[in-house]
């Protein structure tokens, strides 16, 4: 099973279609079952594609290019956090190749008002896939230290409301910096979930971030922060960072995460 992560940075980056045609070559190239996206955006006063969806959302035009390419069967999730930028909807976004079972959507946050920048919401989906019900959850958590919204709250309330009943995957922006002991990273870890980083056979420096980005304005030092995670063991035969200039071009202030398991 091959599963990606990307925080997008949707329709904020320069030269966006041309990124997003890359993202979307990549996508056919790579074959991944799930891709979960975050900062998956769209215009408030765009048109309405299906449900609460807009045509404009970014991962309805990814699908279009997918399309193009000849790539068909992706079930897409969204769901709104907040207003970015005073023109978009902003929220995460779920791809799914297995048929979705049944769609997860649920706040973390102690703001429900999506006028406010620091609300978040949480979006999953469960399929069937070999031959067990699996969860997979986009995430995009706010800070540590956040006096008005700490990390630490964030996370008791996404781990209360995943479906621990069966195994899961917490894949997305954690913006918790795995390198700093004693902050989100290692309370994740306390929590008894496990990286798949760390589990990898092969893998790289998994740095995400490399410098300054929205969110860390004062940042000097490289990041690790975009993470997948899951509950239970499993093998994972490779992690790697990409859409970093190295492994694929650049489409995002975030690196995305890409990873190859058999359960």
């Amino acid at each position: 099973m091959k599963l990606l992560t990307l925080n997008c940075h949707a329709w904020i980056e320069e030269n966006q279609m041309e990124k997003i045609r890359t993202l979307a070559k990549t996508i056919a190239e790579k074959d991944y079952d799930v891709i979960a996206l975050q900062e998956v955006n769209q215009s408030i006063n765009e048109e309405t594609a299906f449900g609460l969806v807009k045509k404009d959302n970014y991962a309805v035009v990814l699908l279009d290019e997918l399309d193009k390419l000849g790539v068909h069967g992706y079930e897409l999730h969204w769901g709104q956090s907040h207003i970015g930028y005073d023109i978009y909807e902003e929220g995460s976004a779920m791809l799914s190749k297995f048929p979705i079972r049944e769609t997860h959507s649920f706040l973390i946050t102690n703001s429900t008002d999506t006028a406010y920048w620091k609300t978040r919401r949480i979006v999953g989906i469960t399929v069937e896939a070999e031959g067990e019900l699996i969860s997979f959850y986009s995430c995009h958590l706010g800070w540590w230290d956040d006096a008005e919204e700490p990390f630490k709250e964030q996370a008791v309330s996404l781990l209360r409301q995943v479906h621990k009943e069966h195994r899961f995957f917490l894949m997305g922006d954690f913006n918790n910096n795995a390198h700093i002991e004693g902050e989100g990273y290692d309370y994740l870890k306390s929590q008894g979930l496990l990286d798949t980083y760390e589990l990898a056979e092969e893998k790289d420096s998994g740095i995400t971030v490399p410098g300054k980005i929205a969110g860390w304005e004062e940042n000097e030092n490289p990041l690790r922060i975009d993470l997948i995670l899951t509950n239970q063991p499993l093998r994972v035969m490779r992690s790697a960072v990409i859409f970093n200039g190295v492994n694929k071009a650049v489409v995002s202030d975030h690196f995305g995460v890409e990873i190859e398991i058999t359960i």
